[in-house]
């Protein structure tokens, strides 16, 4: 299943930041079964996006929560074109 995570409350995070947050989720994914595809960020509202693939969002938020980013939202998303 694939899903995408929002994080709020991150303004001015910078690029490294991203990335090594990003990072992070790499480091452990394979834990849970989940694999971080991309990410996201908008360092003047705050808002940052993460797309994932998993066997469901508690997996995808106990790696963002022990990579020290618990998401804020997760959406299962059901419909890609």
């Amino acid at each position: 299943m694939k899903f995408m995570d929002v994080h709020h409350n991150m303004q001015g995070i910078s690029g490294d930041d991203l990335s090594a947050a990003h990072e992070a989720d790499l480091a452990i994914e394979r834990d849970e079964g989940v694999h971080f595809e991309r990410a996201w960020a908008d360092p003047e509202t705050g808002t940052v996006y993460c797309l994932s693939e998993g066997p469901s969002a508690e997996a995808v938020q106990r790696i963002h929560e022990r990579a020290g980013h618990p998401a804020d939202e997760i959406h299962r998303l059901t419909l890609i074109v």
